[in-house]
């Protein structure tokens, strides 16, 4: 072995279970009601200061190869920043650098599971979904300084995702400065009442984004680092490119239904993350 592999963690590392504290309570009634106005919901700093930074420095550690696991899914940014020329999202580490786009699978690290697992997202789970919750997906989203691709007009969900049961919920931690300049997350609010504008969902087209996204009705989502936003997985957002030298990185998770099954693979199970048979640190 190396000396370079032999210093390599894997992404289960005891150490990195340390939990990211939760500074808000609890999500409140009239709160709830602005999300399913709205299609989203401001939650405010959802990890201490100290949790960010562990988020933080577990991510650029999984980036630069010091932190490996081979079952998760990493995607490159696209050096030209059109949505057509990223490359494929695979298993495994594709090379030192902090210009990923994407790491899926991160319910596999300690640290990012601790975080997922805090009271305030147990709650929301239980009052917008249920008690038994699956994760869907858990992704690292970046856009590298001076780089990132542009992200068009989508919904989350339809028969391209192919679920028994729509997955309705996703929370958005910022790890870094979402602002404008740098490509923070674009809305459309109230747009999820529309329900699915195309069968498949994802990118509507320009015929949709005329009728739905005129200039003027979008809200963007500025966040500071260690703030979240739970999204409504319907609401029509986008991202642009970033222009500046602050990377932006966050954190998504999409949550549903622990039932939920693809319709084409009923065999495959989600990992549990609350509820009977709820995975741990290092599971």
């Amino acid at each position: 072995m190396s000396n370079h592999a032999a210093c390599v963690e894997t992404a289960h590392d005891p150490v990195s279970a340390s939990p990211a504290s939760c500074p808000r309570g609890l999500v409140t009634a009239d709160e709830l009601a602005t999300f399913h106005e709205q299609g989203f919901l401001r939650l405010g700093r959802v990890v201490d200061d100290a949790g960010l930074a562990g988020l933080q420095q577990r991510i650029d550690d999984i980036m630069l190869g010091r932190v490996r696991n081979p079952d998760f899914m990493m995607q490159l940014d696209s050096t030209t920043g059109v949505y057509g020329d990223l490359g494929d999202q695979t298993p495994g580490f594709k090379g030192p650098t902090l210009a990923y786009r994407k790491i899926e699978g991160l319910e596999r690290d300690a640290r990012f599971l601790a975080y997922m697992q805090q009271d305030v997202i147990r709650d929301l789970c239980a009052r917008l979904v249920g008690p038994e919750i699956a994760i869907c997906r858990s992704m690292f989203m970046n856009k590298p300084a001076r780089q990132g691709t542009l992200l068009p007009w989508h919904q989350d969900g339809g028969t391209s995702w192919n679920f028994t049961i729509d997955p309705i919920i996703t929370i958005w931690l910022a790890l870094d400065p979402a602002t404008v300049a740098n490509g923070c997350v674009e809305v459309v609010p109230g747009s999820h009442r529309l329900g699915l504008l195309r069968p498949q969902g994802h990118v509507i087209g320009e015929a949709l984004e005329a009728r739905h996204c005129r200039p003027g009705t979008s809200a963007y989502m500025e966040l500071q680092p260690v703030e979240a936003v739970l999204l409504h997985n319907w609401l029509l957002h986008r991202s642009d490119r970033n222009a500046t030298d602050q990377a932006r990185r966050g954190f998504s998770v999409c949550l549903m239904d622990a039932g939920t099954r693809k319709r084409d693979e009923p065999e495959l199970r989600y990992p549990i993350l609350f509820g009977e048979g709820a995975i741990g640190a290092g599971e």
